[in-house]
């Protein structure tokens, strides 16, 4: 389902019975066009996710962590200077359209109380996050500054006038009374899919998702079309927050079930259910836009080094023939007085072979024992070729290796922790830094995650190269427990115990399967040993070690497992 008005409502529901009268306390904005606002309200702290992504806008409050930038934008110190303290004292919507306001009551620079506005528009490309002055609709700022040259019709920058986006001429559907045009349009449209689309063009802020569950519901046989009608909107008003399961295998969000859909999972708010839904989505393009210049690298240097590997093979192939030079030089000198100088080719007998004939070509320009001195300088070169050949490909599949490595941890990867392989990158020389000074500060690594076992047991998971080589080798105690996933690339993981139970070995270890490349497999070999005994060679790339004397359990990673040790740190703060 999309975030539709008819969403919007019961979300605008929703927040005025968590946040309203509460007090703004923090304002970021942890990514680009999205807002976190924590609002003190009913005894608690509430973060209220305000975004205006062009993929995932949404209202919402979250629970899922977040990292600040290092400087905050103009739009949030804005924000801070104006709301920061303030009380928010109204949430509504505007009519069923997918605009919602927050009313807030602040002081300004005179200490006289005023009231702003914060206008959140859910629509797609084009949802934006305004603040406006209630007593003139004054725009203080917004997070997509939109000029003439975009929008003829409603410019958003400082200073000018806010104007609601345009109106569409349809009736707000918790607003309907007279039933007529729904019965009219139920009797020409049989089709379900038809009439769907008419609905959609008759009701306001209903999308796709909504107004073929409302075309179904009013199909059913049983009731009148008004009661199932009505029965159907009453849900927003009271909503069961329901994921679900196409028949595609596509996961959907719903503020209640629809009829015939495959309900996954159930849950006690819209903004839990958001969070579950979007989490991994939003995460993973929030990778896939913050790291597309490290994800280009990654697969431009994977391409050239196995394209190096298919060059050195055949050169290998090649090189193999060192002997054959070697023989029919041996043999050029044996019958030395049978050849004649100028001659292209001889047929001589090859003492290494019963005597067999062989033949060898010659270069007419050179005398016969010339000839012979070719194929031994030949065989010499083939032989020193066959060295260097090796260590060639010894040093470019350890390349591949480590840049399957880096997909594997961008793949895995919390935005937040792009930073780190984006330094490590820029120090391997794999990517250039720019606006380079001589006395550039040491970049500090992010902190690897923290987990908790069910006995109470700390476990350290580190989700990159910079992490892996920090936590084994600065921040574990040598009588620790390190694991790592058999063969297979992954996080360095360290149990903070001299002598952790079976329990936790295996909790750590689906950890260590999890973050992992392996982590939709089952059955996943995962070595664990004392820290003493990891060892980095001189001279390697961050993140590789060699360990002796290891133990190995198998385990297979979940989801839910990984979910029940994160709350585990939650339960033991």
């Amino acid at each position: 389902m999309s975030f539709d008005g008819s969403f919007m409502h019961a979300m605008s529901n929703e927040l005025n019975n968590e946040l309203l009268n509460g007090r703004v306390t923090k304002i970021n904005e942890p990514y680009p066009n999205e807002i976190m606002m924590t609002i003190r309200a009913n005894g608690n702290n509430y973060q209220t996710l305000l975004s205006a992504n062009p993929l995932y806008a949404r209202i919402q409050t979250t629970k899922i962590p977040f990292t600040n930038p290092k400087e905050p934008s103009n739009f949030a110190m804005t924000l801070r200077k104006r709301l920061r303290g303030s009380f928010l004292n109204k949430i509504h919507q505007v009519d069923n359209d997918r605009v919602m306001h927050f009313h807030f009551n602040t002081r300004n620079e005179l200490g006289d109380i005023e009231e702003l506005v914060l206008v959140i528009e859910v629509m797609a490309r084009h949802s934006n996050i305004i603040l406006v002055e209630a007593k003139n609709r004054n725009i203080i700022d917004a997070v997509k500054r939109i000029g003439l040259e975009k929008n003829r019709y409603r410019t958003l920058l400082p200073g000018s006038k806010y104007i609601n986006p345009p109106k569409q001429n349809m009736i707000n559907p918790f607003d309907l009374n007279d039933f007529t045009t729904i019965n009219q349009l139920n009797h020409d449209f049989p089709n379900v899919s038809v009439f769907a689309t008419n609905l959609r063009q008759y009701l306001q802020g209903l999308g796709k998702d909504t107004s073929t569950a409302l075309a179904t519901a009013i199909h059913e046989p049983g009731s009148t079309i008004k009661s199932k009608y009505q029965n159907f909107f009453s849900n927003f008003n009271n909503p069961t927050p329901t994921i679900s399961i196409s028949e595609n295998g596509k996961l959907n969000f719903s503020a209640f079930p629809y009829l015939n859909q495959k309900i996954e999972k159930q849950f006690p708010t819209l903004s839990e259910m958001l969070d579950v839904y979007f989490q991994t989505k939003v995460n993973h393009e929030r990778v896939r836009e913050q790291g597309s210049q490290l994800i280009q690298i990654t697969q431009n240097e994977l391409k050239k080094n196995k394209r190096k590997i298919k060059r050195l093979e055949q050169s290998e192939k090649e090189s193999k023939l060192a002997d054959e030079y070697r023989i029919k030089g041996e043999i050029l000198m044996t019958y030395l007085k049978q050849v004649k100088s100028g001659e292209k080719l001889i047929v001589l007998p090859n003492f290494y072979d019963n005597n067999k004939k062989i033949k060898i070509n010659l270069k007419p320009s050179l005398s016969p024992s010339a000839n012979a001195q070719w194929y031994f300088k030949q065989y010499q070169k083939k032989k020193n070729a066959v060295k260097f050949i090796n260590q060639q490909l010894k040093k470019t599949k350890a390349e591949i290796d480590y840049f399957e490595n880096i997909k594997s941890q961008i793949e895995i990867a919390d935005p937040e922790n792009l930073a780190d392989i984006k330094i490590e990158l820029q120090n391997e020389g794999y990517l250039k830094i720019k606006n380079k000074v001589k006395k550039q500060r040491k970049a500090k690594v992010s902190k690897p995650e923290r987990f908790v076992s069910d006995n109470g047991t700390i476990i350290l998971v580190g989700k990159n190269n910079l992490q892996n080589d920090q936590l084994t080798h600065k921040i574990a105690d040598k009588r620790d427990t390190w694991l790592h996933t058999q063969k297979i690339h992954g996080s360095h993981v360290i149990i903070r115990s001299f002598n952790p139970s079976e329990e936790t070995i295996i909790q750590a270890a689906e950890l260590a399967a999890y973050y992992s490349k392996a982590r939709n497999s089952a059955n996943v070999p995962v070595d664990y040993d004392v820290v003493k005994r990891i060892k980095k060679p001189s001279g390697a790339k961050p993140g590789f070690v060699t360990y002796t004397g290891q133990k190995t359990v198998y385990v297979t990673p979940t989801k839910e497992k990984f979910k029940h040790l994160r709350e585990n740190v939650l339960k033991n703060n």
